[in-house]
């Protein structure tokens, strides 16, 4: 049955590898002119001081430039792109291509039973969009090094950049949310359709409303203090507070910050001028400003744990993949009625008896 399946997979695999030879061919060579266009500027940086601020200042023979950021940005989010088209292109047809064909009837007639049958698919496939996945994400972190040294030594990345193992998640999930798919709906378009708007709405959502709380978030305190302010603003003869962000260690993802509160725990954005003195008398209203004891906090998750984050994130892919896995095995076990959506063939009718002439 192994070689079966690889035998039917090998086409898709043949596809799959040429498009990943096409992508690290491209990515060597603009990767090894991008890595040399980051010696050169580390070399002439190291002649005029601070590197950290130098490199990533924008002005000219700063590094990167903007084309390397743009294409930096395209690259990541095509790591994700990734993962929903293996789902696509190899997970659902791997049984909606057989309901449609109907050649599910002979497959599991035979004496490989139908478990046997989708183990071995999950199996081979699964492996295959899995390594596929992880290797296009290591070719693109390789890419993407120079770039990142100088974004993590200036402070203008996070630690936490979800890009070592959670690939492996991603293209697992994307596996068996195809696969399921084309077991539910038996149609291969519409289950192509299905399961790409089901992983980009995870891949939505999973960063904004679970990603942050997987680990309780660290927040720190700080008193607000006149070399918080960043500037001065008066509407409506309000003083409006705009304040600069706390810092945060070297590295840190920051998930909110520059939030005054009061001794209350009140937020507050906004004073009476005329409680400072005047509009004109800026060290007025400072020191009215540090005698009300505002403080400011900014909330973190230290770069401390990147590992910490890609274990758990790809525990729960993985978790969600053997989910979809359990109920595809579910969806053909044995003995199952034909009205829950799996058709068996029917049996054949048996010959009239002829009639003996008088």
């Amino acid at each position: 049955m192994i070689r079966f399946a690889w035998i039917r997979f090998r086409a898709q695999a043949a596809v799959g590898a040429g498009l990943l030879a096409v992508a690290a061919v491209i990515l060597l060579v603009t990767g090894l002119q991008l890595a040399h266009a980051y010696d050169a500027a580390v070399a002439l940086c190291q002649q005029q001081g601070d590197c950290a601020t130098t490199l990533a200042s924008g002005a000219p023979g700063s590094f990167p430039s903007q084309g390397d950021l743009n294409t930096g940005n395209s690259l990541n989010a095509l790591g994700l792109v990734v993962p929903a088209l293996i789902g696509m292109f190899w997970g659902a047809p791997l049984a909606a291509r057989e309901f449609e064909t109907g050649t599910f009837r002979l497959a599991w007639t035979q004496g490989v039973t139908r478990v046997r049958w989708l183990a071995a698919k999950l199996v081979i496939i699964g492996v295959a969009a899995i390594a596929a996945g992880e290797l296009f994400s290591l070719m693109v972190n390789w890419w993407s090094s120079p770039v990142r040294k100088v974004q993590m030594a200036s402070g203008l990345a996070s630690g936490i950049s979800h890009s070592g193992i959670t690939p492996i998640g991603y293209a697992a999930f994307g596996f068996a949310l195809g696969v399921a798919c084309g077991f539910f709906i038996r149609r291969t378009l519409p289950a192509m359709a299905v399961a790409l708007a089901i992983y980009a709405a995870v891949m939505i959502a999973f960063p904004i409303w679970v990603r942050p709380h997987l680990i309780p978030p660290v927040t720190t305190t700080s008193a607000f203090t006149s070399a918080s302010v960043r500037g001065t603003q008066i509407a409506n003869n309000m003083l409006m507070l705009q304040t600069a962000q706390p810092d945060a260690p070297a590295g840190s993802w920051v998930l909110s910050s520059g939030q005054v509160v009061n001794q209350a725990g009140r937020p507050v954005d906004s004073v009476p001028v005329n409680a400072c003195g005047g509009p004109s008398s800026l060290q007025a209203c400072t020191a009215y400003i540090a005698s009300l004891h505002l403080e400011q906090s900014v909330t973190y998750q230290p770069g401390s744990r990147y590992w910490a984050f890609e274990w758990i994130e790809t525990a729960i892919y993985l978790a969600l993949s053997l989910l979809l896995a359990g109920l595809c095995f579910l969806r053909i076990r044995p003995g199952r009625p034909v009205a829950a959506g799996i058709p068996r063939p029917r049996a054949a009718r048996p010959a009239p008896a002829l009639e003996s002439s008088p």
